[in-house]
């Protein structure tokens, strides 16, 4: 089967530490792995962008085609999506800007690549611009798995007390509506959550299982508090299926809710599991 030609700039790109060749020479280029929003299959592309802000933008242009490309349909299901940029390579949140906002980058986009204001006019719909936001996770040394679950433990609390001061203010009323920003953080945090505790559920806790015996009524419960937890994320993900919530009260209530157990949760598994985690290496030693 003949390589396609986003193949061959992907591969070319890897190859080369973000240079290539061709139309793309020269050009501000990344690589962004996104998540089928049905198959779950990862899915990479080669995108132009600009930076602005600070931040990496991306225009869901698809040369002017008339429908939304499936990059940014997968990014709205599945908000952590990867970037590759140059030699380095990261997980962001994706997040597609709205009203002024997505007015100003998209301005700052077309001074850097005019094209893309002639992909405006012919496409027929709005074309989406989205912030690739890199999480602001503090660095820690990461020598076992004690250090492991606390990273994982501070990236989920910094993406939680994120999400509930944005419910706060929209239940107050200070955002007029939901907001795409406030719906793929959620989104992102929720899946943050289910892949930390699928983690957790089929490798940390049979492994603890098995060499500390005596955690056994722990992680028990700890497994109990994980369905629990999911329980309550399932109906957070339900409220945000679409872009608007109109039960802001709820939404408040609901990740209020979410935020008491998951603390409760956090600080006993890190009371009970830390002082046997921090005699397992990790990377685990070949």
């Amino acid at each position: 089967m003949p390589i396609s030609f986003n193949q061959s700039v992907i591969d070319e790109f890897r190859a080369n530490g973000g240079k290539v060749g061709g139309p793309f020479e020269g050009g501000d280029l990344l690589l962004l792995t996104t998540t089928g929003a049905r198959s779950g299959r990862p899915h990479t592309v080669p995108l132009g962008y600009v930076r602005e802000e600070g931040e990496l933008v991306v225009v869901a242009s698809a040369g002017g085609a008339p429908d939304d490309p499936q990059w940014y349909r997968n990014l709205l299901a599945h908000p952590v999506v990867r970037v590759e940029l140059g030699t380095e390579a990261f997980d962001v949140i994706a997040v597609p800007a709205e009203g002024a906002r997505r007015e100003q980058l998209f301005a700052a986009a077309v001074r850097v690549a005019p094209g893309y204001g002639d992909y405006q006019a012919h496409a027929g719909r709005e074309l989406p611009v989205v912030v690739l936001e890199r999480p602001e996770t503090p660095t820690r040394e990461v020598r076992n798995l004690a250090d492991k679950l606390l990273e994982a433990h501070t990236w989920l609390r910094a993406q939680l007390r994120y999400v509930r001061e944005e419910a706060q203010a929209h239940a107050a009323g200070r955002r007029a509506s939901l907001g795409l920003q406030l719906r793929q953080h959620c989104l992102a945090f929720c899946e943050g959550l289910t892949h930390h505790h699928r983690g957790e559920d089929g490798a940390i806790f049979p492994a603890l299982a098995r060499s500390h015996p005596e955690l056994a009524e722990t992680l028990d419960l700890l497994g109990e508090q994980h369905r629990a937890i999911g329980r309550i994320k399932e109906e957070l993900v339900a409220l945000l299926a679409g872009i608007e919530v109109e039960e802001p009260e709820r939404l408040r209530a609901e990740v209020d809710r979410m935020a008491a157990e998951l603390e409760a949760h956090l600080a006993y598994e890190e009371a009970e599991l830390l002082p046997a985690l921090a005699g397992i290496p990790f990377p685990p030693m070949r």
